[in-house]
């Protein structure tokens, strides 16, 4: 099979084609190189420019002030639950969590065996169909830190603003929606990201931290869990992914190209609005999870009337050159993500068929 079909998959998540073409004809050998980029060393010039333009563009493409380091690391936002507090949550101290859906609960579980956290809020008694309104935050002044979800892929909800925590640092698991629109970084102290959905294939987690809080990693920690290591040796204290690394820099140029993050957002906007109107007058039909305030741009989710439906649903969608629809096995329903390099004239696809559908089975 040779023509690409829609790929709706939450991740690993689909590629802008110009950068697939990219790395496809410079597989063999990088140009002027003589070797493919899966082959040359992480120590050569070659890839420390790799590397480095790659860094560049992030901070020119999220306007990342100098007093944050940029951090190309392994082990995806799950080692990320467990190094966030490692590092930046001191003996004796408490972090405040939000809880809008199963991947914060995992940051909390791991942050719990580490030290005290403190549930802030949760969405769970309303199965995570929005995320929490400021007044119901219940935020310690004193806290080391307040981390949240900035996106659910599960069950389809996004922080549309960030909470307002004073002056207590703000840490962002941002894997689902990052530069999916622009970020004011400032306003975080850690961001976290693996790099599946909007960023480069699995394989590395990008790290944005502002330096004051390196001065909190205890000098106890295994050398490869320290956040200074990776500072101090620009990335490349070890082997890191190489080919993730590469492809990242050819997407940070395809979103400059795409009129940066202000760009990129309109359009995902648009994508989203597109889909969401199609729910919205299903006259029911089509049941979206998500409350309108909470709704994901990133991440669609809804039911249909029955489970047998829904099934009728994604195996129909697969066959029209569809996949990936079904929701995730802990809910059900149908999902679509539709996240950077997802094509609007896929969501229009996905619309006509909906809406046939609906014709045959309503």
């Amino acid at each position: 099979m040779t023509e690409r079909i829609f790929n709706f998959a939450a991740g690993p998540a689909v590629l802008p084609e110009p950068v697939l073409g990219e790395a496809q004809r410079d597989l063999m050998a990088l140009p002027g190189i003589g070797m493919s980029v899966l082959e040359i060393s992480h120590r050569s010039k070659t890839f420390e420019a790799i590397i480095r333009g790659t860094e560049e563009d992030i901070r020119k493409l999220a306007r990342v002030p100098d007093n944050y380091q940029v951090l190309f690391l392994q082990g995806g936002a799950s080692l990320q639950f467990a190094m966030v507090p490692m590092n930046i949550l001191p003996a004796g101290s408490q972090a405040d969590y939000i809880v809008t859906g199963s991947w914060s609960k995992k940051a909390v579980k791991e942050a719990g065996k580490l030290g005290r956290v403190n549930i802030a809020a949760s969405t769970e008694s309303e199965n995570f169909c929005r995320v929490p309104q400021q007044p119901e935050l219940k935020l310690d002044p004193e806290a080391a830190y307040v981390h949240i979800t900035t996106n659910n892929t599960i069950f389809g909800t996004e922080w549309r603003r960030e909470p307002e925590v004073g002056r207590v640092p703000l840490v962002a698991d941002a894997s689902s929606d990052i530069f999916s629109r622009p970020l004011d970084v400032t306003r975080y102290a850690l961001i976290y990201a693996g790099a599946q959905k909007n960023l480069a294939p699995a394989g590395v987690t990008l790290v944005i931290i502002r330096d004051d809080l390196l001065s909190r990693s205890p000098k106890t920690l295994p050398t490869m869990l320290d956040y200074n290591t990776h500072a101090r040796e620009k990335s490349l204290y070890n082997t890191p992914p190489v080919f993730a690394i590469y492809v990242m820099g050819l997407v940070m140029k395809w979103l400059h190209g795409q009129g940066g993050l202000e760009g990129i957002g309109r359009k995902n906007a648009e994508k989203a609005k597109l889909l969401y109107d199609t729910l919205d007058s299903s006259g029911g039909f089509f049941r979206p999870h998500a409350r309108p305030d909470s709704r994901s741009n990133m991440n669609v989710t809804f039911r249909l009337p029955s489970e047998e439906l829904e099934k009728r649903f994604v195996a129909e969608a697969a066959k029209a050159g569809m996949d990936g629809l079904k929701g995730h096995r802990s809910v059900g329903g149908i999902r679509a993500s539709i996240y950077n390099a997802f094509p609007r004239a896929g969501v229009e696809a996905l619309v006509t068929f909906m809406k046939e559908f609906q014709r045959r089975n309503g």
